[in-house]
């Protein structure tokens, strides 16, 4: 006698696997938002911002830093340049700035994932940059290229991130000159979806590129943007030679900057949001220019990391109402130069993922879609004010970015959507339940959580009594036992090594 599963409670069985297994059928590429942008700046009061970064740029003027290149470009394009100190006249960067598209794609090795960045489109991109890692079994520990893998892995089988990202994590058991080969290759290797390069240096930027050419070719690399990287000011109105050497060797390659003020208002900015956004629109319009003077027509971002600090002690703040207004703000800047905008993520000052993290962060990611952002780097794994890549919070992130997917789609009101013939079968005093319209719907009706917990409280008990963070912790693990990376041809990836093997032996480590 077979010991097989009657057919229709396998049938459920197999629906439920699908949906524990993640919802890898609803996957977009990029997001295309069907809701309204929400601004809260007037058209009168952006004007003034506009008028207030004219003059920052004509009296006050930017310092660029240890690179007579850069000051011999802007001379050259008629800016006043007295030492490292250039000053703009009205309007000169506005038109520079008429030869960067409104919107381009970046490439992904996987063509379907490629991404649009810029118009009506919103990419989601993991968490950047931090030296530390924590989980609930390890604790906080610096990271290493092992974590930088397993967080590669995790963006890739997210269907709500679009990205893979770039510093996932800094592997700090790699020498710091040496170690953006092993970075690189891993969103190569681990991952199909589109990647950043490394701005470290101007020659890990050459390396980022020469990676690149490998995989996708020299001649579609020339013509085709298959790497976007961030391209930071050292606010207040300074850009040091590590990041302007980095932002020439992308432009000059045609791959997208993202040229972000990063910036602490209160320290690093005037307390006021109207004095913040006027300094950042002067250093993005800036360093943005610049792009298109090393090659006109180079993608670029205008980029805005805008937060507060405490007044009491100073640290930085996350969440914050002030947060969601700069941004909201910053993006309506962008959008009046006709250029795509990064900002946004799920930013939060906690040290775990508990409630304050998910509330801090659900204030940003929230004000990151209804504010028109195109490019959400953060999107999912920050913790304690950027210094931790989180496991757990990674995963809680990517649970909010499904529920903002649907959120970005819209209301619905096609004929299926309108459900009259549900409501034709049911009448007054039924119950839905069982209506064929139903039946038809119900699996992708509502957006179901990967780690929320709906049960009774006795089914909780049951289940171990687990809160978001375990249930969270439980769900990262099981999707790296399952991971099955993409393939990537062998004598692509047999060319890559022997790059890496070659440059590596060429100079000694160093972490400097």
């Amino acid at each position: 006698m077979s010991e097989a599963a009657p057919s229709g409670r396998r049938g459920r069985n197999a629906r439920r696997e699908r949906r524990q297994a993640g919802p890898s059928s609803q996957a977009v590429p990029y997001i295309s938002r069907n809701i309204p942008v929400y601004d809260v700046l007037s058209d009168e009061g952006v004007e003034k911002i506009e008028a207030n970064a004219d003059r920052i740029l004509a009296e006050i003027g930017l310092e660029f830093r240890e690179d007579p290149e850069v000051l011999n470009i802007w001379k050259i394009a008629g800016a006043e340049v007295d030492g490292e100190r250039v000053r703009f006249p009205k309007g000169m960067l506005r038109e520079i700035l008429k030869t960067a598209p409104s919107q381009f794609t970046q490439h992904a090795r996987n063509p379907a994932r490629s991404v649009e960045i810029g118009g009506n489109n919103l990419v989601f991109a993991p968490v950047y940059g931090p030296p530390f890692v924590t989980d609930l079994d390890q604790g906080r520990r610096y990271g290493t290229i092992e974590d930088f893998r397993n967080f590669v892995k995790l963006a890739y089988m997210s269907p709500w991130l679009h990205h893979s990202g770039g510093t996932v994590c800094e592997p700090v058991d790699l020498p710091v000159n040496k170690r953006h080969f092993d970075m690189v290759y891993s969103h190569i290797k681990y991952s199909d979806k589109p990647f950043m390069g490394s701005v470290t240096a101007p020659e890990r930027a050459e390396d980022s590129v020469r990676m690149a050419q490998i995989t996708f070719g020299e001649d579609f690399v020339d013509q085709n943007c298959v790497m976007i990287q961030l391209i930071n000011a050292n606010s207040p109105l300074v850009f040091d030679a590590t990041m302007l050497g980095a932002l020439k060797v992308y432009a000059r390659h045609n791959q997208a900057c993202i040229v972000s003020p990063f910036i602490l208002a209160g320290a690093m900015s005037p307390v006021t949001v109207a004095g913040t956004l006027s300094q950042v629109l002067a250093e993005a319009m800036a360093g943005c220019a610049l792009t298109q003077l090393v090659r006109p027509g180079a993608p670029v971002v205008f980029g805005a990391f805008v937060s507060s600090i405490s007044m009491q002690s100073g640290a930085p703040t996350f969440g914050s109402p002030e947060g969601s207004l700069l941004l909201n703000g910053a993006a309506k800047l962008a959008r009046r130069l006709n250029l795509p905008f990064r900002s946004g993520g799920s930013f939060t000052a906690s040290k775990v993922p508990d409630a304050q993290s998910a509330q801090e962060s659900a204030q940003t990611i929230l004000a990151t879609v209804q504010s028109g952002v195109n490019f959400a780097l953060h999107s999912a794994g920050w913790l304690e004010g950027g210094l931790c890549s989180s496991y757990e919070k990674f995963i809680m992130d990517a649970d909010q970015l499904g529920m903002m997917h649907v959120l970005a789609k819209g209301i619905d009101v096609s004929e299926e959507a309108l459900a009259m013939d549900a409501l034709q079968e049911v009448g007054p005093g039924g119950h839905f339940l069982g209506a064929a319209h139903t039946q038809r719907n119900f699996e992708s009706a509502f957006y179901r959580s990967s780690i929320a917990d709906n049960n009774s409280f006795e089914q909780w008990l049951a289940d171990g009594e687990m809160d978001a963070a375990q249930r969270a912790n439980g769900r990262w693990k099981e999707m790296l036992r399952s991971y099955s990376g993409p393939e990537l041809d062998p004598v692509t990836d047999e060319a890559l090594q022997a790059f890496m093997a070659e440059r590596k032996s060429s100079f000694p480590d160093s972490n400097v």
